[in-house]
Order: structure tokens, then C-alpha cells, then sequence
């Protein structure tokens, strides 16, 4: 599985899916009860064996105003998880 790290509109709330590093994503945002939208990044593919997985949430933050927020958040998590099991840390920022 290739790389399909591309940028896409910050103006979508529509849920998607991407491939990085050998790993493959979707990343959504679920209304929560105050109204705000909480990220959330399931992990569908990849060598780690751990496929349909919701990784763990990794931010102390309740959750975001807007769908567009929550979802950028759940891009960046899923590339942080990336980067962290490929052994690259987060330098690449």
C-alpha cells in the first residue's frame, strides 16, 4: 500500500478515508450531547494487525465546534499514529 497522503478541502465535514505509510484510515467526527463534534480515527488497514480498530483518543480536548475542526484533528492523529509506529516520531512537521 502506497502513500495517498493528499491534501484535501479543510471546508469538507464529509467523512473519508486515506492510506499512509503501509496504513490505511477513516477519519469521521461524531456529534456529541453539547453540541460539539468529537474526532475519531478507525484504523482499517495495516501491518500492525490491529485493523478496525478506534485508536485512542489523544487529545485532553472535549471536543471541537465544528465538524471541519474534528476532522482535521482525526487526520493529524491518524499521521501522528503513522509516524510513531514507522519509527519516525513526529519530526516531519
Amino acid at each position: 500500500m502506497r502513500n495517498s497522503l493528499t491534501p484535501r478541502d479543510p471546508k469538507s465535514d464529509q467523512p473519508f478515508s486515506f492510506a499512509y505509510r503501509g496504513f490505511e484510515f477513516f477519519c469521521s467526527a461524531e456529534p456529541m450531547e453539547t453540541g460539539m463534534y468529537r474526532p475519531v480515527v478507525v484504523l482499517r488497514d495495516g501491518p500492525s494487525g490491529l485493523a478496525g480498530s478506534t485508536l485512542p483518543s489523544d487529545t485532553d480536548e472535549v471536543g471541537y465546534a465544528t465538524k471541519q475542526e474534528a476532522l482535521r484533528h482525526a487526520e493529524q492523529q491518524a499521521v501522528r499514529w503513522a509516524h510513531d509506529r514507522t519509527g519516525t516520531g513526529q519530526t516531519q512537521f
